[in-house]
C-alpha cells in the first residue's frame, strides 16, 4: 500500500521553518556554478517517476547530456525533506504547492517551481456517514489532519455549498489513526488522502460528498528548486526537465515496457502494481510539457494560489506576517501576487517549455 505523505500536519513544520532567517540559510554559496546536485523525494504516487529514472538510467542520461551529476535522494518523512531543502541540504525537492508557500516561500527561502508535475485529481476527499450531501456537514464535527491540504480542501468544498468554517468543528486526526476514527460510531464526517481515503470510502454507510476532483488544478505537486543555485546552473533545470518527461512518457505507455516501469515505481512505494495504477488514476499527471507550460502560465494558477496563500494566512501559517500579501509570488508572463519586493515563489515555466519546444 503506497504511503502519501505529502501532507501531514503542518504543527511540525510552524515551529520549524515560517519566518525565522536561521532555516532559510543555505549550508553553501547556491549562486557558484557546480557540478553535483542532491534532489529529495518522498513517497507519493505523482513523485514516484523520481527514483525510477534514478534505477532505470534516465538520470544519468541526462545529467551527462549536461555534465552535471545529479542525486535523487529519498527522505523517509515528507516534512523533514521540505525541512531539508529549506535549510539548504537539498538543491531541490517534492512538495505540494501549499507547502512550498507556507515552508520555503514563507520562510524567506528564494524557491522557484520548474516542474509542475501533478494534481491530485480525487486522491483527496471529504466522507459523510448516511448523508450523501455536503450541506449536510453543517454543526457537525470533521475528523482530518488540520493545517493540511485536507483542511484546504474542507474549507473549498464548505464553500461550494454556501458554508463556512464555522460551520463545522474540526477534530485534529493523524494520518495513521485517520481510518481507525472514522470507523468509530460516533464519527459522522471526515477528510483523508488515498490510501487511507479508498480504505474509508469501503466503510459501511460511507459517502464521498466532495473531492479534489471538484477542484481539478488546485492541489498541485511540484519539483522546486533554489532559485539562486538554478540561475548558476540552468543546466540543472535542463536536466530535471528531461528526465521528468522522458519518465513520465514511459509509464504512461500500455505496452509491456510501460507496465514494467509502472511496476517498479509501485516496488520503490512498497506498494502492489494495482495498488499503484489505482492511486494514478486520481492523479492527472502531466505527461505532455505542453499542457504543464499552459496550466503553468493560465490565469487559473493565480486564482489558485491567491485561495491557497489566503487559507494559509488565514490559519497563521505565515506566522509573523501582517497580511497575505507579505510572501511574493511570481508566475509566467511577469504576473505577481502579493509584495513584488519579497517574492519567494516563483512558477518558472521556461524548463516545461523547452521540453515542450523539443529544446533540451
Amino acid at each position: 500500500m503506497i504511503v502519501s505523505i505529502r501532507r501531514i500536519a503542518k504543527v511540525a513544520m510552524m515551529a520549524g521553518a515560517l519566518f525565522t532567517a536561521g532555516c532559510s540559510q543555505t549550508s553553501g554559496d547556491a549562486s557558484a556554478k557546480r557540478t553535483e546536485f542532491n534532489i529529495g523525494w518522498s513517497i507519493y504516487a505523482g513523485w514516484m517517476p523520481w527514483p525510477y529514472a534514478q534505477q532505470a538510467g534516465i538520470v544519468k542520461k541526462w545529467a551527462d547530456k549536461y555534465g552535471i551529476k545529479i542525486n535523487i535522494v529519498q527522505v523517509n518523512d515528507y516534512v523533514e525533506s521540505v525541512n531539508q531543502y529549506t535549510a539548504g541540504k537539498l538543491d531541490g525537492v517534492t512538495v505540494a504547492n501549499m507547502d512550498a508557500l507556507t515552508i520555503p516561500a514563507a520562510g524567506g527561502k528564494d524557491t522557484s517551481a520548474i516542474i509542475v508535475g501533478d494534481y491530485s485529481n480525487g486522491n483527496d476527499g471529504i466522507l459523510m456517514k448516511g448523508a450523501g450531501d455536503l450541506k449536510a456537514i453543517k454543526g457537525k464535527q470533521v475528523n482530518l489532519v488540520e493545517l493540511s491540504v485536507s483542511h484546504y480542501l474542507l474549507a473549498r468544498g464548505l464553500s461550494s455549498v454556501g458554508l463556512s468554517m464555522s460551520d463545522v468543528r474540526t477534530m485534529n486526526t493523524g494520518d495513521a489513526d485517520i481510518v481507525g476514527a472514522f470507523a468509530s460510531a460516533d464519527v459522522t464526517a471526515a477528510v483523508a488522502w488515498n490510501p487511507q481515503l479508498s480504505t474509508m470510502k469501503a466503510q459501511p454507510g460511507a459517502k464521498e460528498v466532495f473531492s479534489s476532483a471538484d477542484i481539478p488544478g488546485e492541489i498541485l505537486d511540484l519539483l522546486v528548486v533554489d532559485t539562486a543555485t538554478l540561475k548558476a546552473n540552468p543546466n540543472l533545470g535542463k536536466a530535471l526537465a528531461g528526465i521528468w518527461y522522458d519518465t513520465v512518457a514511459l509509464m504512461k505507455r500500455q505496452d509491456a515496457e510501460g507496465k514494467a516501469a509502472r511496476a517498479g515505481m509501485a516496488k520503490l512505494a512498497g506498494a502492489t502494481p494495482e495498488a499503484f495504477d489505482s492511486q494514478l488514476t486520481t492523479t492527472y499527471l502531466y505527461a505532455d510539457p505542453k499542457a504543464a507550460v499552459a496550466a503553468t502560465a493560465a490565469p487559473a494558477l493565480v486564482t489558485t494560489m491567491t485561495r491557497v496563500r489566503d487559507f494559509s494566512f488565514s490559519k497563521g501559517l505565515f506566522k509573523g506576517a501582517a497580511s497575505a500579501d507579505a510572501v511574493g509570488i511570481s508566475f509566467p508572463g511577469g504576473k505577481t501576487l502579493g509584495d513584488p519586493q519579497h517574492v519567494t515563489l516563483r512558477f518558472d515555466e521556461s524548463y516545461m517549455k523547452l521540453a515542450a519546444d523539443g529544446k533540451l
